[in-house]
């Protein structure tokens, strides 16, 4: 076996476990904790389906970036491309049906990956990176140009979104239904990528992640998985904006600025990439930190954040799961000695 596909194969996950498709015991432990969400804080739903959305937003950079090693960061591009096919939909009243306008969005999203793919893809690196960069931005002021029809810098308010299955209504002012909605959204999003990368197709891109010339050598077709891979996730982020702009009926040139970009990086960062539930953890510290240091010291709230990265960067490269998978392994080799 080559060592790239050894690699895709015996990876370590979290934990320690290897990463197999069979499903662990502790994978029901995030959908139990939403679930908890739900019932112990009726008053932070607003803020749990915008946390929703997120982690939906960093699993689908976390394929790209963490599984394919498609260094990217203007992945909020295809993030406002969702969020602004759901919010022009709905603004104008043409198609208000939550869910197919996710589906709509993710289509947008996914056409617009995978033009940009075929072009970007072609380069790695620092170009690559800057290239991504300059997509967005050119994706931002063609949102800001068409002020008419985007509403420029102010945006468009007061989203009309139809209930969802013409029964559970989004309202304002308890966001009962837009949590739940963000959560079953997310779960199908999870099933469909943790199947992805356990396919032979994901890990093929592992693979390429972990040795590019190898998997040229062995008449792998990398460029072509690259793009397929770019434009799922593409996709993923598009169905992630669409769900914040339902979620917060609203939408605006944020959706699109380097400030979106670089926050699902630094999630990912903190949670771990490469790692399924990195994307889960990352976004829960992160929106936590940033809610609760934005109270304390209003004025200098990202310090503590920058503090934290730091700290990150320094002591544990993998992230937060990459210490908890440390301690475990170091757990059970006392486990073996004793």
């Amino acid at each position: 076996m080559s060592a790239a596909a050894s690699t895709a194969t015996d990876h370590p996950g979290a934990f320690g476990l290897t990463t197999r498709h069979r499903l662990r015991w502790w994978e029901t432990l995030p959908w139990i904790i939403a679930l908890g969400f739900y019932f112990a804080f009726p008053d932070y739903l607003g803020f749990g389906a915008e946390l929703l959305a997120m982690i939906l937003f960093a699993l689908s950079l976390d394929l790209a970036l963490g599984y394919a090693g498609i260094i990217t960061l203007g992945h909020a591009a295809f993030f406002g491309a969702g969020a602004y096919t759901v919010g022009m939909l709905a603004f104008y009243e043409i198609w208000t049906e939550p869910i197919t306008s996710l589906l709509l969005a993710a289509l947008v999203a996914a056409i617009i990956g995978f033009l940009s793919g075929l072009v970007l893809l072609r380069t790695r690196g620092l170009t690559l990176l800057m290239l991504t960069l300059c997509t967005m931005a050119l994706l931002q002021e063609a949102a800001n140009m068409a002020r008419a029809y985007t509403g420029g810098f102010d945006g468009l308010p007061n989203l009309a979104i139809a209930p969802v299955f013409g029964v559970f209504e989004f309202n304002p002012l308890y966001a009962n239904t837009q949590y739940l909605y963000s959560l079953g959204v997310l779960l199908v999003c999870f099933v469909f990528v943790r199947t992805l990368i356990y396919s032979p197709f994901g890990q093929s891109l592992t693979g390429i992640r972990e040795n590019l010339l190898r998997m040229h050598a062995i008449g792998s077709p990398v460029r072509r998985r690259l793009v397929i891979c770019y434009t799922i996730s593409a996709a993923l982020a598009g169905i992630a904006g669409g769900l914040s702009a339902q979620a917060n009926a609203f939408v605006n040139l944020s959706a699109l600025d380097l400030d979106r970009a670089a926050t699902v990086f630094i999630v990912l960062i903190l949670g771990g990439y490469g790692r399924l539930y990195g994307a889960f953890v990352g976004a829960v510290v992160y929106m936590a930190l940033e809610h609760f240091l934005a109270k304390i010291y209003p004025t200098a709230w990202q310090l503590g954040l920058g503090l934290l990265l730091v700290m990150i960067a320094l002591f544990a490269r993998n992230g937060i799961l990459g210490i908890g998978e440390a301690l475990w392994q170091r757990y059970s080799a006392r486990r073996k000695t004793t």
